[in-house]
């Protein structure tokens, strides 16, 4: 007995030593002693928490009129909000979320008296914070689409917008893009047909921007993307068994994205498409059972996670509040977690917003 538990003794501190080698090896004027080509490979298997300790933190100062946005690593929901968060920003009441890309967050805020939209990007890991150069947005138009993404092509990132006139013309519509680091919003192609958005925030797959529509001349559902590099739109086919057709498919359909791949929650059906744009590629992974202590006014149940073991978080809300859920798409139970405010999963990275 005492053998082995001094051999596990043994392991855990071997193991301790490795970690200390290498933040030790970094952290000293030996470092030029490695060799190049083997230092990245070095650092993409340490945590982002770890390779923090590299870098100088900043802290921003706020006033107090505002709410706070926390940021906790996943694995908190499985215990309860009590957790220390990783970060927290402040932001005026009126500012709403975007998406997250790489690891970096966006949000917007409506100056409806100035007649202009603005744009704040952060990334909670490194605590780095960016505000874009503010949008005209005339009195006649409002928001109707808008994502945040990653341009494969230029590797760098993009927020869209489109305002939209108030009224019923097919074209009355404008599309905006801008581009990180640079000092302009530019128009890029309209959207070449009439929709009414039944998701507002596009989803990021494979280089593109994905919305959930329905077409305005005979109201069937539609995925359309615009790619980031081309800038130009493209259908993406819905799997075969979904009828687009209905109002039932109007009001419970939901886009997401899970391990890299569009996701699409129909009803209680949750489908993923494993190869982008390939319509065959579509699999139903499950279907959500029925949950009895979910109140019948909650709505549209939204997919955040998906785990090893088949766990889910989902996310269900009545426009008001928020249920988070653990459900186990394995055997259909299910058990609600404390948090009760909306959520957002988001990997962590080192990319600064701040270009």
């Amino acid at each position: 007995m005492d053998s082995e538990s001094n051999h596990q003794h043994d392991v855990v501190s071997s193991q301790s030593l490795v970690d200390e080698t290498i933040v030790r090896t970094l952290t000293t004027l030996s470092l030029p002693t490695l060799p190049f080509d083997l230092i990245p490979e070095i650092l993409s298997r340490l945590s982002v928490k770890l390779l923090l300790r590299f870098r100088l933190v900043h802290t921003l100062t706020v006033s107090s009129d505002k709410y706070v946005l926390k940021s906790y690593p996943l694995d908190s929901v499985f215990t309860n909000v009590t957790t220390n968060p990783i970060s927290e920003l402040q932001f005026p009441l009126n500012v709403y979320f975007v998406g997250s890309c790489n690891g970096i967050l966006c949000f917007f805020e409506e100056d409806c008296h100035k007649g202009f939209v603005r744009f704040q990007l952060w990334n909670p890991s490194i605590r780095k914070f960016k505000e874009l150069l503010p949008l005209q947005q005339p009195h006649t138009h409002y928001l109707f689409l808008y994502g945040f993404s990653h341009d494969p092509i230029t590797n760098n990132y993009k927020m869209v917008v489109v305002l939209r006139g108030h009224g019923n013309f097919v074209d009355n519509h404008e599309v905006k893009v801008h581009t990180l680091g640079t000092n302009c919003w530019k128009s890029i192609q309209n959207i070449p047909f009439g929709c009414v958005a039944l998701q507002i925030s596009g989803k990021f797959v494979s280089g593109t921007l994905n919305w959930l529509v329905a077409k305005e001349y005979d109201n069937k559902i539609q995925i359309f993307s615009l790619d980031l590099g081309s800038e130009t739109y493209k259908e993406v086919l819905l799997p075969r068994e979904v009828d687009a057709s209905t109002l039932h498919s109007q009001l419970h359909s939901q886009l997401g994205v899970l391990r890299d791949c569009l996701c699409m929650v129909f009803g209680y059906d949750v489908w993923v498409m494993k190869e982008y744009k390939n319509k065959e590629s579509w699999s139903k992974l499950f279907t959500i059972s029925h949950i009895p202590d979910l109140p019948t006014y909650y709505g549209i149940i939204k997919v955040l996670h998906i785990f090893e073991d088949g766990q889910v978080l989902l996310d269900s809300t009545n426009g008001y509040t928020w249920k988070l859920i653990f459900y186990n798409s394995r055997d259909g139970t299910y058990k609600f977690t404390e948090f009760e405010f909306r959520c957002e999963v988001c990997v962590e990275s080192l990319i600064s917003p701040c270009f």
